[in-house]
């Protein structure tokens, strides 16, 4: 396991229930992880090493037989060479996020997007038969994919559809069919901590560098061909896929309409996740070039009071960090993480569905966990527990594998996973009469079609 922070510490126990047959060794590398010294007096390997681009394959190579599993979590370590490196060593490998190597310069916006380092990646071709490899697969990105299969074939029952897709022609076939023009990933979290914040204080639910390192990425979205007005600020990439768009603007200063169960409406931060793309590109008809059919989507999260009051500070700052950082996580006192996938668009309303788990749920299940960590590790042990027994199936992202099997997995672990229809769209609530510039967000066109962009942007 590369990298032992919140994610890292909060899964271990959840590999060692699951894979407990097959697993006899566990070896833990983090530079400064408080944690890795507990993890030694439990009588496992440890290795308080940061990895660097000049030395990481002298490091884990003696480490890894085939058959190993390589777990990355962690936040500055390139993702493109270890998946190369376990690809060699016959093992398998895993992580949640493709990151970049921690020293690397500052590059212009479509280098450093998520676009790009999932084209790097599946650049290494899939190559079936090699080591299993799946990439990006926690909470979110992860198990929000199997979210909208679940949520796709909830609305196909709904309307008296029958039949399970079998491939990604017939998923996209299906999404058109119910009228799904945009799909959210939907997230609010209300954890929080009798500590508060204090000035120039960053703090979050979780990894604190992780999440500063994408909320400074451009802003990405899926782009759909219901779309009708072409953002000021939006640019397409020139290779690839181009399921998607990113906007000149980091995401966190990017703020979207949404909404869940328990909260209601919200505002999100449009922070760039490599979700929206696969989820995109698996739901594309037709040419990928020119589609007959994609929906839109995109992340739209609320973080934690503290967390955004951070955001807030941040881009005041000039997207400078402060240095003082502190992850909340045994000073929690209460809340939930609510995370789930809104369907926009088909008739009878949007449907949300999606995991409510409150911080006594997680602590109950999984004591090193808060609300958050545990979702995000209930899709890492699951996407393990699928690769060790499937080790042969190369380099797969979690829209590649089966959804039913993943959330049987993760299931134990969600607290309650809600199926909720709802009528709310963007426009809702929309009384004031201000004109917003720059958004399609009134009169007739925008109220007969509320799932355009333009609508959900806050402009």
């Amino acid at each position: 396991m590369v990298g032992f922070g919140c994610v890292g510490q909060g899964v271990l126990p959840l590999l060692r229930r699951h894979l407990a047959a097959q697993a006899a060794r566990y070896t833990l590398i983090d530079p400064d992880s408080p944690a890795l010294a507990r993890a030694a007096a439990q009588g496992l390997d440890t290795r308080p090493i940061g990895l660097q681009q000049h030395d990481f394959e002298a490091v884990l190579a003696p480490l890894l037989q085939p058959g190993d599993l390589l777990l990355n979590l962690s936040v500055g370590v390139d993702s493109v060479p270890l998946i190369g490196l376990a690809r060699r060593r016959g093992a398998l490998y895993i992580d949640t996020a493709l990151e970049p190597w921690a020293d690397e310069p500052l590059r212009p916006p479509a280098q450093r997007s998520n676009h790009a380092r999932r084209e790097a990646a599946l650049a290494l071709g899939r190559a079936p038969g090699t080591p299993t490899a799946v990439i990006t697969h926690g909470a979110n990105p992860g198990l929000v994919s199997h979210f909208v299969k679940r949520a796709l074939l909830h609305l196909a029952q709904a309307t008296g559809t029958v039949g399970s897709p079998r491939n990604r022609e017939e998923w996209a076939r299906m999404a058109r069919d119910l009228g799904v023009r945009a799909i959210h990933i939907a997230e609010r979290d209300t954890q929080w901590s009798m500590a508060r914040r204090r000035p120039s204080e960053f703090v979050n639910t979780w990894s604190v560098p992780g999440f500063v390192e994408e909320a400074l990425q451009p802003a990405e979205l899926g782009w759909g061909t219901h779309e009708r007005d072409w953002p000021a600020d939006a640019r397409r990439p020139a290779t690839g896929s181009k399921a998607s768009i990113w906007l000149e603007q980091p995401g966190a200063a990017v703020r979207v309409r949404s909404w869940t169960p328990q909260g209601g409406p919200l505002l999100g931060h449009l922070v760039t996740h490599m979700e929206s793309i696969s989820i995109a590109e698996h739901l594309t008809l037709g040419n990928p070039q020119a589609p007959d059919y994609r929906p839109t989507v995109h992340y739209a999260y609320r973080p934690c009071d503290d967390a955004l009051l951070s955001l807030h500070e941040l881009q005041a700052r000039g997207w400078v960090p402060p240095d003082t950082q502190r992850l909340l996580a045994e000073d929690l006192v209460s809340g939930m993480d609510e995370l789930g996938v809104l369907l926009g668009g088909p008739p009878g309303g949007a449907l949300w569905l999606g995991s409510q788990l409150t911080l006594e749920q997680a602590r109950a299940i999984c004591p090193d966990n808060s609300a958050t960590s545990l979702q995000v590790a209930a899709g890492v042990m699951a996407a393990a527990v699928w690769a060790v027994t499937h080790p042969k199936c190369g380099l797969l992202e979690p829209d590649d594998l089966p959804h039913e099997t993943i959330l049987d997995l993760a299931r134990p672990y969600l607290g309650t996973l809600a199926t909720v229809r709802t009528p709310w769209t963007p426009m809702q609530g929309r009384r004031l009469g201000f004109a917003e510039k720059g958004a399609a967000q009134t009169g007739p066109e925008a109220t007969a079609d509320p799932w355009q962009f333009s609508c959900v942007r806050v402009a």
